[in-house]
């Protein structure tokens, strides 16, 4: 069987933009490796998480493992950067920050891993980083930079479809129902760039519970988790990328090879 690399910016970015195609690979009999950039130090904590004396990170990073055994994911490496920050901050170009770190330096350190695992399949984001985070859009940059670096033969950037982001916000409208006050054209890609589209819907028991297992992040009373089944499917179910090289017309349903 292969391996696939999914490399990511933040702790529970993971769950929320790949954690259906790492389970569906993982219970193919595939070896998931996860990679995460930083350890997420300046997220917004949930209140009341944090044990005393203990900081996020070490929250974050205790998560993501717990989040990884939901998914079946057989091995967790940091980069080792430090979390940026959101657009605009200070911290965006701190010592050590993701977002200031050289790409060529970076992108070796992951390709370091996609050569010691031989890996078959690389996900990292699309060229906006799917909402603009500094540290998203270094995923991009790093990710494509590492899989040519090891000769990684499929590389996707994990986006969602604008599009369909669009309708589907028309549609809650429509009936009345809460939508979010957001411009579609600063999320994913649109439509017509899209090459593969992979169905995770019997994957989505664990994708919510890897989501519940970030609770520094993701407090219970959450969007991600108070929706129902119905609405948590059409907003979840699906797992957008744009695998290097491939053809929007010839749209594919899986991140391996046949």
């Amino acid at each position: 069987m292969a391996t696939m690399v999914s490399f990511h910016a933040h702790p529970d970015d993971e769950c929320i933009s790949c954690g259906g195609v790492m389970r569906a690979a993982a219970d193919a009999g595939h070896r998931v490796v996860l990679v995460v950039a930083t350890r997420g130090e300046h997220g917004e904590i949930v209140p009341g998480v944090l044990a005393d004396g203990e900081t996020l990170a070490e929250r974050r990073v205790r998560e993501t493992h717990d989040a990884a055994a939901v998914l079946g994911i057989a091995r967790v490496e940091f980069l080792g950067y430090v979390d940026s920050g959101m657009v605009d901050t200070h911290t965006n170009g701190a010592s050590g920050s993701f977002w200031s770190a050289d790409v060529e330096e970076a992108a070796e350190r992951l390709a370091a891993i996609l050569r010691e695992e031989d890996a078959e399949v690389l996900t990292c984001y699309d060229r906006i980083g799917g909402y603009g985070h500094p540290d998203h859009i270094q995923v991009h940059r790093v990710g494509r930079r590492a899989g040519a670096l090891a000769g990684t033969p499929r590389v996707y950037e994990a986006t969602s479809n604008r599009d369909e982001f669009r309708r589907m916000m028309a549609m809650a409208r429509e009936a009345g129902q809460d939508a979010p006050d957001l411009d579609p054209d600063g999320f994913g890609s649109p439509e017509s760039e899209l090459t593969t589209r992979v169905d995770v819907t019997p994957w989505l028991d664990a994708k919510r519970a890897a989501m519940r297992a970030h609770r520094s992040q993701i407090a219970d009373d959450s969007f991600f988790l108070t929706l129902d089944d119905d609405r948590f499917a059409l907003a979840f179910g699906t797992e957008w990328f744009i695998r290097a090289g491939g053809d929007p017309a010839r749209r594919e349903d899986t991140l391996f090879p046949a």
